[in-house]
């Protein structure tokens, strides 16, 4: 048993390594943040990392070419994810015809400018967010969403956690997976850093499908906090409340991100440490 099951988001996957090492490694590492922003060190075996990059990345094609050149090897399917993102970020009309004619490579660029962050690692993030989560969202049977969304749900009910804490992607997988085992109980669901109100590309391909355009609090969890900081251009739209009208706390913190989206970041914020204190 933990007091933690922790649900990555995207960037996770370690090519060659076994699930359960991932695993292992990145529990040290969220542990590690999360004692930073409290200030106390976590009991030993508290948390456990719920890690199912390697099912995604079992369903995508092998990457070819440089990093950098990622956006130019998107398919319509995620060049599509990526426009719908955008579409929610308040860009300035950068061409006559406006954000969605623009290349991607541009697009990246002002999103970078947009959001003070440096424009190679942006363009690299953004073609990995739409291939992991178009891979994730493909289709409702699609195994590798299957197989992450079970390996999810498998860790919490071995683990039996208070909380269940998740990250970006990771508030996707964790939300069809609780709501697919109405079994598994948590005391806090808390999600960090989540796309999942994003209109088109996440929130209307959710499971199960969002109802007169509302989602849902997975049945097992008693309470649901949100945390989502202002800097923070995947958790959009905001507020996530407005489109799940069960969650106890929605936070529009500032917890300073110095990188795109970071984990790290969330982890080690007062708000994220005054949430968790009462359960561990």
């Amino acid at each position: 048993m933990s007091l933690v099951v922790a649900v990555h988001g995207i960037g996770n996957h370690k090519a060659g390594r076994a699930p359960e090492e991932v695993a292992a490694h990145r529990a040290g590492e969220w542990s590690a943040h999360l004692a930073q922003g409290s200030g106390a060190e976590l009991p030993a075996g508290a948390l456990a990392f719920a890690y199912y990059a390697h099912h995604l990345h079992a369903a995508m094609p092998v990457s070819q070419g440089r990093s950098d050149d990622a956006l130019d090897r998107l398919t319509p399917e995620e060049v599509a994810l990526v426009t719908r993102w955008t579409a929610e970020l308040d860009l300035p009309r950068i061409t006559a015809q406006g954000r969605l004619a623009v290349p991607l490579r541009q697009l990246a660029s002002v999103v970078a400018k947009r959001f003070s962050l440096d424009g190679r690692l942006t363009r690299a993030f953004i073609a990995l967010a739409a291939r992991e989560v178009n891979t994730y969202l493909r289709a409702p049977d699609a195994p590798a969403r299957l197989a992450a969304r079970e390996e999810v749900a498998a860790v919490i009910a071995a683990h039996r956690p208070r909380v269940v804490l998740a990250h970006s992607l990771g508030t996707v997988v964790a939300y069809e997976a609780l709501h697919a085992h109405p079994e598994l109980e948590v005391e806090l669901l808390v999600t960090l850093g989540s796309p999942l109100a994003l209109p088109h590309g996440v929130f209307h391909r959710l499971l199960p499908a969002p109802v007169d355009g509302r989602g849902s609090r997975p049945p097992g969890v008693a309470r649901w906090v949100n945390l989502a900081d202002h800097g923070d251009p995947v958790a959009v739209p905001r507020p996530l409340k407005r489109y799940f009208p069960d969650i106890d706390l929605d936070l529009p913190e500032s917890v300073r991100l110095v990188d795109f989206h970071c984990a790290r970041s969330y982890l080690r914020s007062p708000a994220l440490a005054a949430t968790l204190a009462p359960y561990l």
